[in-house]
């Protein structure tokens, strides 16, 4: 029986990171939205559907169990897609390590939205310029600068021995903070090489490479996290 994965039409977000694993795997899934619209995930988020009951989207439907939050879905599948090498240790800093991952993508889109993810961008932009200046001095860098040591265990440029969903998570990480703020990745770039190096060769993956390549990769866009306003990024 396929994956079903549902997550918002038309939006580059949270749920990406569990595409790119699932693509990544060659795994047998359907991005239900994406076949038969949002309103597929209401009877999931009312309850009225067997298994948890999630909060938001993404979550994952295998057979009757659902499995929601980006890092929970990961840590789920990694082992059956064989995106993650045995043992409970290697596991946990998996996890782990998704967790970090998600703790930056919320402060991303906490730049556009310091406020309110009620309100609209220019409702709060005076908030989101001071938000996104802290961002980009303090709290970026210092999330680079952690992944980058993560990173320098080995030779390769993985976080463990081989290949492993922590890889596309940290290559759709970069993808987007080269999107929302160019002048600042631009200014780290001497200090994330092996950032670099990893999303490099994450995209040179066959699966991936076709995936990335085709409609099925949506482009990034101001209605996901990642966002691009050039006045919350460095003057060029």
């Amino acid at each position: 029986m396929a994956y079903a994965l549902y997550y918002w039409t038309g939006i580059q977000g949270r749920g990406e990171f569990v595409r790119l694993a699932l693509e990544d795997a060659g795994a047998d899934y359907v991005d239900v939205c994406r076949r038969d619209g949002d309103e597929a995930m209401v009877p999931f988020l009312a309850g009225r559907q067997p298994g948890a009951v999630p909060f938001a989207p993404p979550f994952l439907r295998d057979g009757r169990r659902v499995v929601a939050q980006t890092a929970a879905i990961l840590a789920y599948l990694a082992p059956r897609l064989h995106l993650v090498p045995a043992g409970e240790t290697t596991r946990l800093r998996a996890h782990q390590l998704q967790l970090t991952i998600a703790d930056l993508v919320a402060e991303a889109h906490d730049t556009h939205h310091p406020l309110s993810a009620d309100l609209y961008y220019e409702d709060q932009r005076e908030a989101a310029l001071a938000r996104a200046d802290a961002f980009r001095r303090e709290r970026l860098p210092k999330y680079l600068r952690y992944f980058e040591r993560e990173l320098a265990g080995g030779a390769a440029p993985r976080v463990f021995a081989r290949h492993s969903y922590v890889d596309l998570s940290l290559f759709q990480l970069m993808a987007g903070l080269d999107y929302a703020f160019p002048q600042a990745m631009r200014r780290l770039r001497r200090r994330t090489p092996r950032l670099r190096a990893l999303a490099a060769q994450v995209a040179e993956r066959p699966r991936l490479a076709a995936y990335l390549a085709s409609p099925r990769r949506l482009p990034f866009n101001e209605s996901g996290i990642f966002r691009h306003y050039p006045e919350l990024d460095e003057p060029g």
